[in-house]
């Protein structure tokens, strides 16, 4: 296969090829040259093989993902890809075929293969799949349920609502739409960043795909073909946001142990739809089955193996993988105290929505885009979109089950009756009001699909930044990418006034109070504030109306970032501080006492920026480093995530921002964390980092007179 590859200025690969699957092939092999190590990092984490070459840290995640089948459900969704859509599932093989041609070059350029001594291995058909699956397996936040038994468990069905929030393993993102009634060229703009957990190298990949069917600009998932999330064909644009859907469930299981010649059916997975069976019935294990009792009161066997997981400097773990009519079992199994097991929609109907990935590259109209997200499965976003016609679209794409309430919200018996799946859930559509449409994780079109929603501050915010200007261009946009007011700040604010407080802390409180509530990297006052919401979330935390919440149960590590009281006090800090009654805590006391505790250790002139540091995830650890200083917070529009009463460091933020702009698609705009080339020490490695930071960003480039040709793909 034979396609050009080009270069901007900044790195970013333009790729130009006869073909649509050529232009595949171009791609993985481009990706592989410029990402071999955090596409095979993401690889081994899907197929649960990462601790062979990063150690026992990786074990927890590795147990995880064979647990919950991730790879086996990536190759089932791949083989109904092929029945379903053979053209598509051919496009995806030559995408792995370019990767399995460039990863030997592209593993000779990363250092990280030589430090960690993993060799590059071979690309499957479903790799990308199982890529896909194991970055959003927990984007939906199922473990938050298992936080929920814990509150009602210890507090009460009550106390769930006060600790609704999103969880911090949940991702999030800014969008808005401005339609050509609202902007100076009278096109529309669409503009936004998804929030994720900032990677080195970066979660999105900058690149161009050309070919006689299309020409989009956008930005890709290493390791996945196309472009599925941000995108601009050149006559339509779109964007996503995390709908916050809850599609999800969790069933309590009943396991028992019996002959092999004795245990009954294993039945199928269930069915919503199109469903899949659950797996090769009556596998054994030295003439032992296992079997769930389902609700009817008739127990069934189980799917059962032992999996073995490679740990570098250390002992194999065996893994049990066990798998009932609801789907894998992910924590307990035959003996524990309690089981659990993970109903996911990819399993069941073998369907991760790639069919929608070619006919979006292929959209050139509102329309086509909302025809191809029709096929969308997972994850379940809200989709905004915008063409050159002046067509605009608002929805929301993905598989949601029907199913009771309960399963929505809390993990429910298996052997009970009423917590099927019956069916899927019609995605809703959403309005484009007075020229605008924005998303930000709030309640908005996807309200009837979720539990748990984000606050509505950023949303808010962003509309009040769009309505105090007249006439919009593609260049005004990072007023609002960048904006750092902390609206969620009153609810610890608005308690100062009425304190009685000593002179020094006094003094802290006169300051808060004057303090514009924008939380900016040199800001000394934004620093005093989070200095007293840590000292409060601590109090809170260890309170003894709350702290009872601080063990958490018996449940394997991938899950305890959910559970841990001090993230939850601090993400529902407003909720809890708001409230009309918090189990007899005497907040003004709590607030009282860490302004108190403040005074007492004066950093007067520390800035927000000093604490408040970049610190992204990188597969190795072993090496220290020292990143930046960031501007904003977790409920600003800039969105750089911190858990208050734990660290200042961010973990969080925009994995990308981007302006696509109808009037011209040249003039659309674009910036990563880090840069294009996923090696380290390498000229486009780090070198939008400075612009990122200050919120400028990269001119898309569209004149291929003006990009330097690289090489062919052959």
């Amino acid at each position: 296969m034979t396609a050009d590859i080009y270069r901007d200025t900044w790195g970013i690969p333009h790729l130009r090829a006869g073909s649509a699957r050529e232009l595949a092939h171009a791609q993985g092999r481009v990706t592989a040259r410029d990402r071999a190590w955090q596409l095979e990092v993401e690889r081994h984490r899907s197929q649960g093989t990462s601790a062979a070459f990063l150690g026992a840290e990786s074990v927890g995640w590795d147990r995880f993902a064979r647990r919950a089948r991730l790879d086996d459900t990536a190759r089932r969704c791949f083989e109904a890809l092929r029945e379903r859509d053979p053209e598509t599932a051919a496009w995806v093989v030559a995408y792995v075929d370019g990767v399995n041609a460039g990863l030997a070059e592209g593993a000779s350029r990363a250092p990280e293969f030589a430090a960690s001594g993993l060799t590059p291995g071979r690309w499957e058909p479903w790799s990308p799949m199982g890529v896909w699956l194991g970055t959003h397996i927990l984007f939906a936040g199922f473990p938050a349920k298992l936080w929920r038994e814990e509150v009602v468990r210890r507090l009460g069905p009550d106390a769930v609502g006060l600790f609704a929030m999103d969880g911090p393993g949940t991702a999030g993102s800014n969008g808005w739409l401005v339609s050509g009634e609202r902007t100076a060229t009278g096109q529309a703009l669409i503009a936004g960043d998804p929030h994720r957990f900032i990677e080195d190298p970066g979660v999105y990949q900058q690149i161009r795909l050309s070919c006689p069917e299309f020409d989009v600009v956008g930005l890709a998932v290493p390791g996945v073909p196309g472009i599925a999330h941000f995108a601009h064909t050149g006559t339509v644009a779109w964007a996503i946001t995390n709908a916050m859907a809850d599609y999800q469930d969790l069933y309590r299981e009943r396991l028992r142990l019996v002959d092999a010649g004795d245990a009954g059916d294993a039945g199928d997975a269930g069915d919503a739809g199109d469903a899949g069976d659950a797996g090769d019935a009556g596998d054994t294990r030295e003439g032992v089955a296992v079997e769930a009792l389902g609700p009817d009161g008739v127990w069934r066997a189980a799917v059962r193996h032992v999996e073995r997981v490679e740990v570098a400097g250390g002992e194999p773990v065996e893994v049990e993988v066990i798998e009932t009519e609801r789907g894998p079992v992910v924590i307990g199994g035959v003996g524990a105290e309690e089981s659990i097991s993970l109903r996911y929609p990819p399993r069941v109907t073998r369907d991760l929505g790639f069919g929608a990935l070619l006919p979006l590259l292929r959209a050139r109209r509102v329309a086509d885009v909302d025809r191809a997200f029709e096929a969308w499965a997972e994850p379940v976003n809200v989709v905004q979109a915008a063409d050159t016609e002046g067509g605009v679209l608002h929805r929301v794409a993905g598989r949601v089950p029907v199913r009771a309430m309960a399963g929505r919200t809390r993990v429910v018996p298996a052997w009970e009756a009423g917590h099927e799946w019956t069916g899927w859930h019609e995605m809703p559509y959403g309005p484009v009001v007075d020229g605008l449409a924005v998303m930000a994780n709030q309640r908005g079109p996807a309200a009837p699909l979720g539990v748990e929603f984000a606050p509505p501050h950023r949303a808010a915010r962003i509309r009040q930044l769009l309505d105090a200007g007249a006439k919009w261009s593609a260049r005004d946009m990072p007023v609002i990418h960048m904006d750092t007011h902390l609206a969620s700040a009153a609810a610890l604010l608005d308690r100062l006034p009425a304190l009685e407080l000593s002179e020094a802390a006094t003094g802290i409180r006169d300051r808060l109070l004057r303090w514009n509530r924008h939380m900016d990297a040199d800001s000394t006052a934004a620093a005093m504030y989070a200095q007293v919401r840590g000292a409060v979330v601590r109090r809170l935390a260890a309170h003894p109306a709350l702290a009872v919440l601080a063990e958490p149960p018996a449940v394997p590590d991938v899950f305890l970032p959910w559970l841990a009281i001090a993230p939850r006090v601090a993400f529902a800090l407003e909720n809890l501080l708001t409230a009309q009654e918090l189990y007899g805590v005497d907040r003004d006391d709590v607030v009282r006492a860490a302004v108190e505790e403040a005074a007492a250790r004066p950093v007067s002139s520390r800035t927000w920026g000093d604490t408040h540091r970049l610190a992204p995830w990188r597969a190795l650890t072993g090496d220290p480093y020292d990143e930046p200083a960031l501007s904003g917070d977790n409920d600003c529009v800039l969105s750089t995530s911190s858990v208050p009463g734990l660290t200042d460091l961010s973990a969080r933020g925009s994995a990308a921002r981007y302006v696509w702009d109808l009037a011209d698609r040249a003039n659309s705009l674009w910036v990563v964390p880090f840069g294009a080339d996923g090696v380290p020490g390498a000229a486009h490695n780090r070198d939008q980092l400075p612009l990122w930071l200050k919120g400028d960003l990269v001119p898309v480039t569209t004149d291929w007179n003006t990009l330097t040709k690289e090489s062919d793909d052959d």
